[in-house]
């Protein structure tokens, strides 16, 4: 069969791609270098559109959106799949302290157990003591499936470790699926590593595509053993993270794109950076808010730079819509997390704890309770859709709105307003007779109860954080704060306590329409939100 070939230079990289001529798409990085890949469509599988016209490839797609073989790489993923993320949790082991580049929006603290952002770390890891703690944690944990290095420096920057912390858990925790993190600039060398050890989902942080740009958020790279400053080093790492983008996507390896968005900065540029990273493949882009804190101490919190507000994130997010598929429900997790998104059980398996178990891996076990798991994620799937399909038939008033949901996981309203460490935030949106909802990501809030009493100076940041919500839906709350969130406009709703977090949302939505046409409510639209990211974790 005939073979064509293209090469590629860049930046210290020689490497040849080879395709099938028969079958080759072609993508354009930057530079003007085109690659060639064999039997591989530029989005690792993935169509732009699948079943029932719906995006192929994003967070919220299902079996029906994508090829079995993607499907099976990212159906219990939780930061790959967001209807996973109710369900299976993920681990971060700390194993890479070492760092290749300077991020503005970076400080790396070691030994800090409070607060909850990346590059934070309370122990770092060696490779066997990584190995142990995973299989701790997975014999406690089952439905723990995921293990990502991602920090708290680079995966990359640190290869002997990170590798050799993947070449361990392959043999030993077959069943969990492996993942690092890296800002790009080594990547290019470590692509064939990465397929060695079936390392099958990457996530690149790309903040930018235009070294003039970059160099706001770079002040250093070191690079080929010297440190480079200013737009040269911006230039290099661009070009190192699309190239590395590329081979990922050659090689059927799953990426996802971190980016910041960091107002005044590359807010608006980050509708360009979708529009690379998806004509490169890429297979999810996260836009994340801005941590900038002046207790953090990066230069962004120092020098006064703002995150965005709720509503300028969810602007830029919706900008790109049409471009490369959103995740919307990422926490920024710290360097070793533990549990399901949006928890951090790591207290309970500190390096002291782990030592003193006996670890036995029950790989049946673990297996026998996904199944119950899934089962339970299907439940909530059938719910969702028939509460979809009796609202369809209510008719009503076109409009659209956002609402706040309590969770502990499953899919559920099930947590109590003063127990809730963050609020899962849902679009609900009205038209044409079509009701459909959408998660649009979550708010961390300082937590109301505390010692078996609500702690009421929290209430003013807590509904600042809802702000742009019409309601919040709670399993229960209490008299302050209902009548607190009644004051500004936000409906605190109990009645629907257990229900799966679909049915709720679109049960009190029919509900809020008949009422407004009965008029008994007026519909006002709501302000914006203050996004509490990198919070300090409450007592």
């Amino acid at each position: 069969m005939q073979e064509n070939t293209r090469r590629l230079k860049l930046i210290g990289v020689n490497m040849t791609f080879t395709a099938e001529s028969t079958n080759t798409s072609r993508l354009k990085p930057l530079g003007g270098i085109k690659i060639e890949v064999a039997g591989q469509a530029a989005s690792s599988g993935c169509e732009s559109s699948g079943g029932a016209g719906k995006a192929s490839c994003g967070s919220a797609a299902g079996p029906a959106d994508m090829p079995s073989e993607i499907w099976e790489k990212v159906k219990n993923h939780p930061c790959y799949s967001e209807e996973a993320h109710h369900h299976y949790a993920r681990m971060h082991v700390a194993v890479a302290p070492a760092c290749n580049i300077q991020c503005n929006y970076c400080n790396r603290k070691y030994d800090c157990s409070n607060e909850s952002r990346p590059g934070v770390v309370s122990q770092k890891l060696t490779p066997d003591q990584a190995v142990k703690k995973v299989l701790a944690v997975a014999s406690e944990i089952p439905q723990m499936t995921v293990l990502g290095i991602a920090g708290p420096g680079d995966a990359l920057a640190n290869p002997k470790k990170t590798f050799e912390t993947f070449e361990r858990l392959q043999q030993e925790a077959p069943d969990i699926k492996l993942c690092l993190s890296t800002n790009g600039l080594a990547l290019p060398d470590y692509v064939d590593e990465i397929v060695k050890y079936n390392v099958d989902h990457v996530t690149i942080t790309i903040n930018m595509v235009d070294a003039a740009v970059g160099e706001k958020i770079y002040p250093w790279i070191f690079y080929n053993h010297k440190r480079i400053t200013g737009r040269e080093a911006a230039q290099i790492l661009t070009e190192r993270q699309m190239l590395g983008l590329e081979m990922l996507t050659a090689r059927g390896v799953l990426t996802k794109i971190n980016s910041v968005l960091i107002p005044g900065v590359n807010d608006e540029h980050l509708i360009e950076v979708n529009k690379a990273v998806k004509a490169r493949g890429a297979f999810l882009h996260n836009i994340m808010p801005l941590i900038s804190e002046p207790e953090h101490g990066t230069v962004f919190g120092l020098t006064g730079q703002r995150g965005p507000s709720a509503q300028e994130l969810k602007e830029v997010q919706d900008a790109c819509a049409g471009g490369a598929n959103l995740m919307r429900h990422c926490r920024q997790c710290r360097a070793d997390a533990v549990g399901l998104l949006g928890e951090d059980r790591s207290d309970e398996f500190t390096q002291d704890k782990v030592d003193q178990m006996e670890v036995v891996y029950d790989l049946e076990k673990r297996r026998e309770y996904q199944i119950k798991v899934e089962a339970e994620r299907q439940a909530q799937h059938s719910a969702k859709e028939a509460a979809v399909a009796m609202a369809q038939t209510q008719g009503g008033l076109d409009m659209k709105l956002l609402v706040a949901v309590a969770t502990e996981g499953q899919g559920k309203i099930n947590q109590h307003f003063g127990h809730a460490t963050e609020f899962q935030i849902y679009e609900i949106t009205a038209e044409l007779g079509n009701i459909t909802t959408a998660f649009i990501g979550h708010r961390r809030v300082d937590l109301y109860c505390q010692g078996g009493y609500g702690e009421d100076e929290q209430l003013p940041s807590i509904v600042s954080a809802i702000n742009d919500c019409h309601a919040v839906l709670v399993s229960k709350i209490g008299a302050c704060p209902r009548d607190e969130l009644k004051a500004a406009g936000i409906e605190p709703v109990e009645q629907y306590a257990h229900e799966f977090i679909e049915h709720g949302l679109l049960a009190w939505f029919n509900d809020y329409r008949a009422r407004i046409a009965r008029g008994k409510t007026e519909h006002q639209p709501r302000g914006d939100a203050h996004i509490r990211q990198g919070a300090y974790l409450a007592a």
